[in-house]
């Protein structure tokens, strides 16, 4: 009962958030940004990063789920979304202050190309090593890069800077989270400990989102 509980609540509240976005980003352009106050600023980065993820970032929750399929214990898919998140907020920060400046050509590739490995790594094992979670830090390294592109078209508030910077982040974070809460509450959950589970579940996935990485890869070569 306690998991039906959460599980209702959850997703009651992730609507919630949904439903006030919205309205929120369409009467909030960027020429608004700097009248912005202080608490206005960090609940508007902060659903600007949810929805980075949810439902925006279909590449990051491919790469989410990548991590999930692979352990989806959730106390291992959560240390490891959160060194990507750590990660990804040092070279946001760093992009943001223009301390470094990467192409975006080199990286939306190099996160596709993220993607496809932590999909093929599920082909090819089902441990889950120690330096998996060192490999997602220097992918979050990566996706930070490209999470500074969509910081920079919206634009941030010069008086707020640091608030707008840490709330985008948290807004990932919960993005991550979310994404991780309901593949568990679908699949996770009910399935993981079952012998067919990688089988009929987590090849055919990682099989799927490995294919649309290298889709991606070549679009943003060749394409972009």
């Amino acid at each position: 009962m306690k998991i039906q509980a959460f599980k209702y609540h959850f997703i009651a509240a992730i609507f919630l958030l949904l439903a006030s976005v919205s309205p929120v980003l369409a009467h909030t352009a960027p020429a608004d940004i700097p009248d912005l106050s202080g608490t206005e600023a960090a609940w508007l980065y902060l659903k600007l990063g949810f929805t980075h993820i949810l439902p925006l970032g279909y590449d990051h929750v491919l790469f989410v789920l990548g991590l999930f399929f692979l352990s989806p214990k959730l106390k291992t898919v959560f240390w490891q979304a959160t060194a990507f998140t750590v990660a990804h907020s040092i070279t946001l920060g760093l992009a943001m202050y223009h301390i470094i400046e990467p192409p975006a050509y080199l990286i939306e590739p190099i996160i596709a190309l993220s993607i496809a490995f932590v999909a093929l790594e599920n082909l090819v094992t089902d441990q889950l090593k120690w330096w998996r979670t060192a490999i997602v830090f220097g992918f979050g390294l990566i996706h930070g890069c490209g999470f500074a592109g969509v910081l920079s078209e919206l634009g941030m508030p010069s008086n707020h800077f640091i608030t707008a910077l840490l709330t985008f982040n948290v807004g990932v974070e919960l993005g991550q989270f979310t994404v991780i809460a309901i593949a568990y509450l679908l699949v996770g959950r009910w399935f993981s400990n079952k012998a067919w589970y990688r089988k009929r579940i987590v090849y055919p996935a990682s099989l799927f989102i490995a294919i649309t990485a290298f889709y991606w890869t070549i679009e943003r070569i060749f394409f972009s």
